[in-house]
């Protein structure tokens, strides 16, 4: 069973976001977020309360444990981007794409062995 939470329309590209999701797919709960806390990257702030957000939907939705959850799945996928306008010498226009992402989180508890 794992219990999930959604991030959507973040204003941070993708590709910048899945450095951090990379640093605490696998990981415990408790681990996870200390190095959220320690990462120095500005997608690290909503993921925090992103996975804060999962563990409350598994501890009240689910029942589950929290002392035994861990991050069973994290990514990032593209949402829409945002065109705006730099303008450039001699009447041009260069666009620049602000990108949005979607970032899903869950969480599941580790099999007793």
């Amino acid at each position: 069973m794992e219990a999930k939470a959604y991030l959507k329309y973040l204003r941070i590209a993708p590709r910048k976001v899945q450095i951090v999701a990379d640093l605490i797919r696998g990981k415990d709960v408790g681990a996870a977020m200390a190095i959220l806390m320690q990462t120095p990257k500005s997608a690290s702030e909503p993921m925090i309360k992103l996975l804060k957000s999962a563990v409350a939907n598994a501890e009240n939705n689910y029942n589950m444990d929290v002392e035994s959850l861990y991050v069973s799945q994290v990514f990032a996928t593209p949402g829409p981007i945002l065109k705006r306008i730099r303008p450039r010498a001699q009447g041009r226009a260069y666009r620049i794409n602000k990108r949005t992402s979607h970032v899903t989180l869950a969480v599941a508890e580790k099999a007793k062995a």
